[in-house]
């Protein structure tokens, strides 16, 4: 792996869309953005106002966009901010930890409602109808219910990221999280890829988490989401 090809997660986002995601990218060479039903991430070749109309042009009346980008977004007029949070990119192979008392099964298209109601309960982030086609998604079910979950979403180049990182409230404490993020780094790196993921800054214990496991800082990224101004 060389800089050049780890300076895609600089912009993971545009990285992807222009890379391993570059048959699910919709727009053109001044901005592009996943469709809407898988996540509503896109990014911008430039801070430009050019770009701006660009993407404004891709996004519907109340559709919400959202960006990862190195600096800060000054959002122009006729846009609505609705985030501006700071996140944390990290980047490594999370430590095994196996759990021999939970079932690892892997997800798909019939687990879209229970994905769903659990990320929708837990709120690790945006979880559409269409975002487990992104990737492999694992979860962890107890008594029938879908407890605990992880999967893979953007792919720039050779990295790839987890995400929907989730337990549900009744099921935290047994290691869930750490079994399934080593099970999905394993698939990951089988592929000869590279596992990283973000999260919120302020989201101190996830980050220690993280860093326990073995995963690294890279740097820290801005997250805008916004839409039309009415």
């Amino acid at each position: 792996m060389t800089d050049s090809d780890e300076a895609l997660l600089d912009r993971p986002i545009w990285g992807a869309l222009t890379t391993s995601h570059k048959h699910l990218a919709e727009g053109g060479p001044r901005a592009l953005c996943y469709p809407q039903d898988m996540t509503p991430f896109a990014d911008m070749v430039d801070m430009s106002a050019g770009s701006f109309a660009a993407l404004g042009d891709l996004m519907a009346p109340t559709q919400v966009v959202a960006l990862f980008t190195p600096e800060p977004v000054d959002v122009p007029v006729g846009f609505k901010v609705v985030l501006s949070e700071s996140c944390d990119q990290m980047i490594g192979s999370p430590a095994d930890s196996p759990r021999r008392d939970a079932e690892i099964v892997t997800l798909g298209k019939a687990d879209v409602p229970a994905m769903t109601a659990l990320t929708t309960l837990t709120k690790p982030g945006p979880f559409a109808a269409r975002t487990h086609e992104l990737g492999t998604f694992l979860g962890i079910r107890a008594g029938g219910e879908l407890v605990a979950m992880t999967g893979e979403r953007m792919k720039p180049g050779k990295f790839v990221e987890m995400t929907a990182v989730c337990v549900h409230p009744d099921h935290r404490g047994r290691g869930y999280a750490q079994a399934l993020l080593a099970a999905v780094a394993r698939r990951i790196e089988a592929r000869g890829e590279i596992p990283f993921l973000h999260v919120f800054s302020n989201n101190t214990s996830a980050i220690a988490l993280y860093q326990r496991q073995g995963m690294r800082l890279r740097r820290r990224l801005h997250v805008t989401a916004f839409m039309k101004q009415e």
